[in-house]
């Protein structure tokens, strides 16, 4: 933990935003476990179930939101900034607190429950937006990577208050 906590300080990232990643590490170790139980084994389906969630609150899968932010083979959950990593996981949290109650077996009953956690997290979304009139989802990135002729750019960073 100290080592990831400080990978991320170096980074640039803020304690609040660390916190918030870790703790997203942990509750998806959870969730994981759960879809374990329900019969879940290969990584195409965890993929397919991760997608459902973030579709439900983003309406993007994984890869078309790493696109959206022009990430390539970076981490996307590093590259979110506070709220799209607090809507992450409140889709996880949600998807494996439903499952926990209902017990679902197999891919098609799971991919059910993860859409259904996250709408939850776009429940969230949307209030967040509305109250806040700007938008949970952003095209930025944690360093601003950009890509020109297939290799790798960093820009200088600008501070945002949302990217924590």
């Amino acid at each position: 933990m100290n080592r990831a906590v400080e990978y991320y300080r170096k980074k640039g990232y803020n304690d609040e935003w660390i916190k918030m990643r870790l703790n997203g590490i942990v509750d998806r170790f959870k969730l994981t476990d759960i879809w374990k139980e329900g019969g879940i084994t290969k990584p195409l389906e965890y993929a397919l179930l991760t997608n459902e969630i973030y579709k439900g609150w983003s309406d993007m899968t994984a890869s078309e939101y790493k696109k959206l932010k022009g990430l390539r083979k970076e981490s996307l959950r590093d590259n979110m900034t506070d709220i799209e990593v607090a809507l992450t996981n409140i889709g996880e949290i949600a998807t494996r607190d439903i499952a926990r109650e209902e017990h679902p077996q197999g891919l098609k009953e799971n991919l059910n429950v993860a859409k259904r956690g996250g709408g939850v997290a776009k429940g969230a979304k949307d209030l967040y937006e509305k109250e806040t009139k700007k938008s949970a989802i952003s095209q930025r990135n944690r360093l601003n990577y950009k890509y020109i002729d297939e290799k790798l750019i960093e820009e200088k960073k600008e501070k945002s208050s949302n990217e924590g």
